[in-house]
This record gives C-alpha cells, structure tokens and sequence, in this order.
C-alpha cells in the first residue's frame, strides 16, 4: 500500500509544481469536452423539449431511437467517427482525424443522445396545466417555450451535468480519434490508462485528482444555482 501514499504525494507535487505533461492533458481535455458540452447543449435541449411537449407520428419510435443511443459504447462511436474523420471518410478533407475538434465531434454524439432524453423527461414530468394557463395569460410561443423551459431548468441542469460527467470520463473515442498525441490530443482518461500501464502511477493518480476536483466543482455549482 506504500506506493498509492507515495502516489498521491507525487501527485500534488506534480499539480502544483506545475508539470507540463500533466497540465497539457488537463487542458486538452478541459477545451475537447467544452466544445462537446457547448453543441450538445445547443442542439439536444431544443430537441428534448420537442420530443418531451409536442405529440407528433413516430414518436414512439424517435424516443426508442434516442433510449437505445444511450446505450451506445464509446469505442463504436470512435469507430464510426474516425471512419468519417479519416482520409477515406467523407470528412477525410477536413483535416480533423487526430485534433482535439475531432474528439469533441466524437464526444458530441456521445452527450447529445443524454441530453435529448433526460431533457425530454424532464418536460414530460411538467404540470400539464401550465400551457394552459399561459394560452390563457395571453403568452406567446416564445414566452410559452421560455417558460416551459424555466419550469423544468432542474432537470436540464441534471441532464447537462449527467453529459458532461460520461463525457469527462470516457476513454475509447479520445484514444480512437485524437490518437493520444502527447502535448497535443492526450487526455486526463486516455494519460491515466497510460502512464498506468506504464507503472506511472503518480501521473495516473495526479490526473484523478483533478478528474475529481472537477467533477466538485460542477456539483458546487449545480447546488449553487439549484439554492438560487
């Protein structure tokens, strides 16, 4: 048990030193998830509202497609991104096979489908009585939609903290599509399966040190505004 102490020791000598190594794969992962945080956000609550208020043909089955999504492993979704990425893909000319844009095109389609459903969830669960009475207050679709959307805010914020918990801690698709490029691709995830494997545990446990200290400060911040 020696060497876990003497790993966390290492490791907040390694944050707080300021090691190259260890901060790079901190900021490769911090802009990489935020780029995904940002478009998956964008489209899948606007998409998530649709599918939890509105009755339309083939619900039922959007929903199932949406459900099965989630269930949806990392390394396929890497596989079926770098197909698209690579120079035989139809986005081969983009340049975006190995860049930390790629990545969060890859993690993208791993937090949309979360949000789509625990968006739509959350709509679902609504007082039903609530349109009604805006309709009746006069309010426009504009106002009806931004008033919906205020009265499930809880469980957007859960949904969008959910996402960027899976994509914090997913390894397949920044290892498939970033290639783990030091200094340039490699990740918190994809540097602790690493410098593990390597017998680096210092680096490992450094790296999950911060992996935790983010995941706080998201919840600090979700407690914050749910008080709010």
């Amino acid at each position: 048990m020696d060497f876990i102490l003497a790993g966390f020791i290492e490791a907040f000598h390694l944050l707080f030193s300021g090691d190259g190594q260890t901060w790079s794969a901190v900021s490769a992962t911090v802009k990489a998830s935020s780029g995904s945080m940002a478009a998956s956000l964008v489209l899948g609550i606007p998409l998530g509202f649709v599918l939890g208020y509105f009755d339309f043909p083939a619900k039922r089955q959007a929903r199932l497609i949406v459900d099965t999504a989630l269930a949806l492993p990392t390394v396929f979704i890497g596989l079926v991104v770098y197909a698209f990425v690579s120079n035989q893909g139809p986005l081969g000319g983009m340049g975006l096979l190995f860049t930390l844009p790629g990545i969060a095109i890859g993690q993208t389609f791993l937090a949309l489908p979360i949000v789509i459903a625990l968006s739509a969830t959350a709509v679902e669960s609504m007082d039903r009585h609530l349109r009604m009475v805006l309709i009746s207050l006069g309010a426009s679709r504009s106002q009806l939609l931004l008033s919906s959307l205020w009265e499930v805010r809880y469980g957007v914020l859960a949904a969008g903290l959910t996402a960027y918990g899976r994509v914090m801690t997913e390894v397949g698709i920044s290892m498939m599509v970033g290639g783990n490029i030091k200094w340039h691709t490699r990740t918190i995830t994809t540097a602790i399966a690493l410098e593990t494997g390597k017998g680096m545990f210092s680096t490992g446990i450094a790296l999950g040190v911060v992996l935790l200290v983010i995941a706080f400060g998201v919840n600090v911040c979700l407690s914050f505004l749910r008080r709010k």
